[in-house]
C-alpha cells in the first residue's frame, strides 16, 4: 500500500494521460464488441463535442492544480479533516476511507447539488442531452461545470484532510469508472446487479441518463454505490426501457452540436416531466 500511495505522490502527468486515453480506447473498442445497444451514427462525429469537453476539462484540472496541491499540503500539515480526526488506523484503511470521503464530498454531493439548484442543473444539462451516451460521454462537460467540479473537489479534500497521494489515486479510479459507467457495453445482468451492491455499475449509472424524472433524480454515485444506498437515492430500470437525454431538450441536433452545447447554460429552465 505505502507502495501505491508512494506511486500516486509523484505520478507523472504522461501516466495521468495514458489512464485517459487509453481508457478512453479501451472501452471505444470494448462498445464494438458488446454493445448495449446498436446505435446507428457515426462514433467520430458523435465523439467531437465529447471529446472538446474532455480536454477543456483537462486544462481547466491542469491549470488549478495548485490549488488543489496546496489544500492538500494544509490539511496535512495542520492534521487537519475526517480522518486525521480518527483514532490511529492500518495505512489501506485510513486510504480507503479517504478514497471514500472523496467520492461523497467531491462527486455524490456535486451531482446531487447541480441537479437540485436549477442554474447549476442547465450547466449539468450538457452532460444529460447525449442522446447516444458512450463512453465519450464520461467528461462531457460544460468548461463551467468543470470549474463547480474541481471546487466541491476541493471541498472534499478539505473536509476530507486527504494527501495528495490519496487524492491522485481517487482520480485515477474515478477517470477509469466513469469511463466504465458511461461505456455503451452490455455486462450480464447478474453481474452487473452484484457489482451494484459495491459499486457503481453501467446499469446503474445509466438509469441515471434516463430522459424522465424521477431516474434522471437518482444514482448520483461516482465509484461508490454505498451514498445511494444509504441516502435514499438509489432506483432501478430494465436497461432496455432507458431512453437517453432530457425530456424537455429533445432536439438531438441541437444536442450535438459545439455551438449550441457551449450556449446551453444560458436557456431558460424548463421543468422536467415528472412520471
Amino acid at each position: 500500500m505505502e507502495t501505491l500511495i508512494h506511486y500516486f505522490e509523484n505520478i507523472p502527468s504522461s501516466h495521468r494521460s495514458i489512464i485517459l486515453v487509453g481508457g478512453i480506447a479501451f472501452f471505444w473498442l470494448l462498445e464494438g464488441a458488446v454493445p448495449l445497444f446498436s446505435f446507428k451514427y457515426n462514433k467520430w462525429k458523435h465523439a467531437w463535442p465529447n471529446l472538446f469537453f474532455t480536454a477543456t476539462t483537462v486544462i481547466i484540472n491542469f491549470t488549478l492544480a495548485f490549488v488543489l496541491l496546496k489544500t492538500a499540503d494544509w490539511v496535512q500539515a495542520n492534521d487537519f479533516g475526517l480522518i486525521n480526526w480518527l483514532p490511529e488506523m492500518p495505512l489501506w484503511l485510513y486510504v480507503l476511507l479517504g478514497v471514500l470521503f472523496l467520492d461523497f464530498f467531491g462527486a455524490y454531493l456535486a451531482h446531487l447539488v447541480e441537479h437540485k439548484v436549477k442554474p447549476l442543473w442547465m450547466v449539468h444539462l450538457v452532460h444529460h442531452s447525449d442522446h447516444k451516451v458512450d463512453t465519450t460521454t464520461a467528461n462531457r462537460h460544460h468548461p463551467i461545470e468543470s470549474v463547480i467540479r474541481f471546487t466541491f473537489t476541493l471541498l472534499g479534500v478539505f473536509l476530507a484532510g486527504t494527501p495528495i497521494g490519496i487524492i491522485m489515486l481517487y482520480q485515477s479510479m474515478s477517470l477509469v469508472f466513469t469511463q466504465l459507467t458511461h461505456a455503451n457495453i452490455k455486462m450480464p445482468k447478474k453481474l452487473d446487479k452484484v457489482l451494484s451492491y459495491v459499486i457503481v455499475s453501467p446499469d446503474m449509472h445509466k438509469v441515471h441518463h434516463h430522459n424522465l424524472l424521477p431516474y434522471t433524480d437518482s444514482n448520483y454515485g461516482n465509484i461508490f454505490s454505498i451514498w445511494d444506498r444509504l441516502l435514499g437515492t438509489y432506483m432501478e430500470l430494465d436497461r432496455e426501457k432507458i431512453v437517453y437525454g432530457v425530456d424537455t431538450f429533445p432536439d438531438e441536433e441541437k444536442n450535438s452540436s459545439l455551438k449550441e452545447l457551449l450556449k446551453q447554460p444560458f436557456q431558460g429552465y424548463r421543468k422536467p416531466t415528472n412520471i
